[in-house]
């Protein structure tokens, strides 16, 4: 059974930092590509970031550009948002997603998820 599990969520004053966190199980996934989506309450979902396979390649939503980190870690099949600066409008649930090759804009071509974490960011 293939499942993606987010932590490192939580509550965190504007300005702070929060690291999450996405593990993997069920098989390795050095051959797919690696994305955060965010979605907070009567908006639509958003594209936060993505990593491709070989780590060679990083994509930022321009909302988050410059505080926003996407790393991996293969051997531990470990995927990690590092956020600097949040910002009241960063609040939402985040979700990791996973698919094989290229990464996408689009979450529709991701074919697994993890259940979220959620990110609240105060003033």
């Amino acid at each position: 059974q293939v499942r993606l599990v987010e932590s490192g969520g939580g509550l965190v004053q504007a300005g702070g930092s929060l690291r999450l966190s996405c593990a993997a199980s069920g098989r390795t996934w050095n051959s797919y590509s690696l994305a955060w989506f965010r979605q907070a309450p009567g908006r639509e979902r958003e594209f936060v970031a993505a990593i491709e396979w070989s780590a060679g390649h990083t994509k930022y939503g321009d909302s988050v550009k410059g505080r926003f980190t996407i790393s991996r870690d293969n051997a531990k099949n470990t995927l990690y948002l590092q956020m600097n600066g949040l910002k009241p409008d960063d609040t939402a649930v985040y979700y990791c997603a996973a698919r094989y090759g290229v990464s996408s804009y689009s979450g529709n071509l991701y074919g697994y998820w993890g259940q979220g974490t959620q990110v609240t960011v105060s003033s």
